[in-house]
């Protein structure tokens, strides 16, 4: 078992594991700077200003990474035609613009259940 941990076999997946893991690290990263810039360390005034603002721009940004996630796993079949990627790197992309998808998804459909609940408010 051990004895083809230097097989090129084995070698192609732990290349492929490693940039699923740099992606998510990066992608983690890009989650905490975007946490950090909506932590209650600015002052009362400035995070009314910006709440609206800030909402709207990162569910536009969210929505702009799921579409460019899509949009690559749409082409991906010819970088894997020209040999630049094995099938090991096309599953985990794939998984990941579906699983962005589903999330993207169900975001939506808990905003249209908040809006209805709203509407059903009485004044």
């Amino acid at each position: 078992m051990i004895d083809r941990t230097g097989s090129s076999t084995s070698s192609l997946a732990r290349s492929a594991i490693e940039s699923a893991l740099k992606r998510q690290s990066e992608a983690l990263d890009s989650m905490h700077g975007k946490a950090a810039q909506l932590a209650p360390g600015a002052g009362a005034s400035e995070a009314a200003d910006s709440a609206s603002t800030a909402f709207s721009e990162i569910l536009g940004n969210g929505l702009k990474e799921v579409d460019n996630s899509i949009r690559q796993s749409e082409s991906i079949h010819l970088e894997v035609v020209k040999g630049n990627l094995d099938f090991h790197e096309v599953a985990a992309q794939l998984k990941e613009s579906e699983l962005s998808f589903q999330f993207a998804m169900q975001i939506r459909n808990k905003l249209i259940d908040a809006y209805r609940e709203v509407m059903r408010m009485g004044v």
